[in-house]
């Protein structure tokens, strides 16, 4: 179904964060288009239906955000059968922690792959379609890693580290044509399934405000797209008010 206001894309949108991001720009009125691999097709349907029982839209679409022309058709599709593409985000996680000497060129080749690779794609074919309408927002999910390699974190904070050059050597390109990039610094623990799973102290730090809420991550992004142009945010850093910098 068309949606005049247009679509919200979100490439990884999991259990938590993704999630979060996707019901708040179906509330601000947009359709949350919500992707992940196919063999999580089940529960990103679920994601989707959920954004359709409080009465926003949104669709499932799975893809591998790391093949060049399954992105390039997701996009064309959105276009033609949802509405433009006017918020775009890249929200891949792909954190591993391998000691170096551990590291074997297939995890670091494919943690590249999902937390750098498929970033530029999203990027690329989103600048694509935004900038013949010269308008639109596009926003990466960074991390910690992003500013600084931690010890066993070499191909996290290396494909982190990358994404976060694409996204100013973006910005630098595509803001002065009206569209807005943005990249975010997640600074702390998100209270998401995998804390919960294996932090037993949960609780206590949400208790406290101490580790972050899904929720007000998400209304950051969304008042990323809201700002007005002439005071636009390129990087913003999130963390809870306790955590280390």
């Amino acid at each position: 179904m068309q949606n005049p206001k247009g679509a919200c894309l979100i490439i990884g949108a999991g259990d938590d964060t993704g999630a979060a991001i996707a019901r708040a720009f179906a509330h601000e009125g947009f359709t949350a288009c919500v992707v992940r691999r196919a063999r999580h097709a089940e529960a990103l349907e679920e994601l989707a239906q959920s954004i359709r029982d409080e009465g926003n839209q949104a669709a499932a679409m799975p893809a591998d955000a790391r093949d060049e022309d399954e992105m390039i058709a997701l996009m064309d599709k959105i276009e033609a059968e949802i509405g433009p593409i006017e918020v775009a985000v890249f929200n891949i996680g792909a954190n591993v922690m391998f000691p170096v000497t551990k590291t074997t060129t297939r995890v670091y080749r494919k943690v590249w792959e999902m937390a750098c690779l498929a970033g530029f794609l999203m990027g690329r074919e989103a600048a694509i379609r935004m900038e013949p309408r010269g308008r639109g927002t596009v926003i990466f999910t960074g991390a910690t890693a992003s500013l600084r390699g931690g010890a066993s974190f070499s191909a996290f904070s290396s494909a982190k580290h990358a994404l976060r050059a694409f996204a100013q050597s973006m910005a630098r390109e595509m803001g002065p044509k009206n569209i807005h990039v943005a990249h975010t610094i997640i600074d702390g623990a998100i209270d998401s399934s995998f804390i919960r799973e294996n932090f037993p102290n949960v609780d206590e730090l949400r208790e406290h405000d101490q580790i972050l809420n899904p929720d007000h991550i998400a209304q950051n992004y969304v008042m990323l797209h809201n700002q007005p142009r002439t005071a636009w945010t390129h990087e913003m850093d999130l963390r809870p008010w306790k955590e280390k910098w």
